[in-house]
């Protein structure tokens, strides 16, 4: 009798711990590089905050009345988003500097969800502004839409058990992106062509004197006469060390021909610190890296990049000898597009 009572007991507790783990999600993390002590987790219907230790670590539970996302958020700037359900059981790990793009779920139920999300945030930042697809011709338009719809089809089949709210939540952003542009189209081409700037065969915009990694400083001007193939980049932006590789490859397979390879950093105090760890944090990757073609640092100097309109990198331009634009938003090194628009450019 005894041993039936201990039996019951020990069904019981599990029974218990079993309803406890889906009445409640438990919440833990680290955020690199931070000073912050406060999470804030919150939406129109709920609100709670969560200490953070001194390194960056943080531990708590939370009970929620509906699976919904949910605004993520620091005492001082950062931000982000995350989807919650009872019994979750999930991990973050970020750092202070890219809050969003840098963050990770590991754990249980959740953390698939969330990855899902944010890999399809931080692709879609890596599109750019949209106004710019508005500028391609309706053969390129076409091409780069049907590119962008098969990314956004191959990050859901890189996660496994994505709770089905998130998908179709996903789905619903996802092709009212596409139905804006498609419908968009035609009127948004005829005005960028009359007005943008950016367009295919106008001045391209000039920087002056940006530290030249092999010392002094360069400016576009330096370059007139070869066709100029132009990388934005910074030192903590993933998908900008991702084309690392290629653009080597491609600065190999085009050495000696009428086409310089210039990357500017545009690392700044923000994400560094101070201005001087910036440049030393560019020099640093530069050299451990073994960077090629020309490798220049903006420094506080922004204003070509503010006339490009860039509002996400890596971001790609190609400046034809005359210093016209030729793509304002050129394919990425590992594109085989670009070398096709090399080819026909005779390059």
């Amino acid at each position: 009798m005894k041993k039936l009572f201990i039996l019951i007991l020990v069904l019981t507790s599990l029974q218990s711990c079993k309803k406890a783990h889906h009445d409640y999600i438990s919440f833990s993390g680290k955020i690199e590089n931070t000073t912050d002590t406060v999470l804030t987790i919150s939406n129109r219907a709920f609100h709670k905050k969560i200490s953070i230790n001194n390194d960056g670590t943080f531990d708590d539970t939370l009970k929620i009345s509906n699976k919904d996302f949910y605004t993520l958020r620091t005492n001082t700037t950062n931000k982000s988003f995350l989807y919650l359900k009872n019994g979750f059981d999930i991990h973050l790990t970020t750092d202070n500097a890219t809050f969003l793009e840098s963050s990770n779920y590991t754990g249980g139920d959740g953390a698939s969800s969330n990855n899902y999300f944010i890999a399809q945030y931080n692709f879609g930042r890596s599109i750019g502004d949209p106004k710019n697809l508005f500028t391609l011709n309706k053969v390129d338009f076409e091409s780069r839409l049907k590119g962008i719809k098969h990314s956004f089809d191959s990050i859901k089949s890189l996660f496994k058990d994505i709770d089905s709210t998130v998908i179709k939540i996903s789905n619903q952003q996802n092709q009212g992106f596409f139905d804006f542009l498609e419908k968009n189209y035609e009127a948004q081409h005829a005005a960028s062509s009359k007005t943008n700037k950016l367009s295919k065969g106008n001045s391209s915009p000039k920087f002056k004197n940006y530290i030249n990694y092999k010392g002094g400083s360069s400016s576009l001007d330096s370059f007139k006469g070869s066709y100029v193939y132009i990388d934005i980049w910074a030192t903590w932006c993933k998908p900008c060390l991702r084309e690392i590789p290629a653009l080597k490859n491609l600065e190999k397979q085009y050495h000696g021909k009428n086409i310089q390879f210039l990357s500017i950093s545009i690392d700044n105090k923000r994400t560094a610190g101070s201005w001087e760890q910036a440049k030393a944090k560019w020099q640093k990757m530069v050299s451990s890296k073994n960077l090629s073609g020309v490798q220049l640092y903006a420094g506080q100097n922004l204003e070509f990049i503010q006339k490009y309109q860039v509002s996400s990198i890596p971001r790609f331009i190609l400046i034809d000898p005359k210093g016209m634009i030729v793509d304002a938003n050129a394919p990425r090194p590992s594109n085989p597009r670009l070398v096709t628009l090399f080819n026909g450019l005779g390059i």
